[in-house]
């Protein structure tokens, strides 16, 4: 299996905006559903958005409107474009891959869970707070 490596993440007020990515070593994206979650302290992890290959896509409701996922191909990495965050949005933020068919379907329809792709990186700090 390959390795997921997310950057992007930091500090930013309330309304503002931030792009983390999602950079692969060792598979090639483009095959994959890529999957973000997050984990905040004292709170369950949540499945954030997913993108599978067919470009279908999957956005919870705290996100919907607000958060974009799009991969770039050529550099074989996949972001996630955070807009009009909130403090609520605070988490470490990490992505996951998967390539079956199965986790294709799940993707496109929401129902994420980390153990379902064989892929996943270690996470970046978004933090949002004035």
């Amino acid at each position: 299996q390959g390795q997921l490596v997310e950057s992007g993440g930091g500090l930013v007020q309330p309304g503002g905006s931030l792009r983390v990515s999602c950079a692969a070593s060792g598979l090639t994206l483009e095959h994959y559903a890529i999957a973000w979650f997050r984990r905040a302290p004292g709170k369950e992890r949540e499945g954030v958005s997913c993108i599978n290959t067919g470009g279908g896509t999957y956005y919870a409701d705290s996100v919907k409107g607000r958060f974009t996922t799009s991969r770039d191909n050529a550099k074989n990495t996949v972001y996630l474009q955070m807009n009009s965050l909130k403090v609520e949005d605070t988490a470490v933020y990490y992505c996951a891959a998967g390539r079956s068919a199965a986790v294709q379907a799940l993707c496109a329809m929401g129902r994420l869970s980390p153990s379902q792709f064989g892929s996943r990186g270690q996470g970046t700090q978004v933090t949002v707070s004035s």
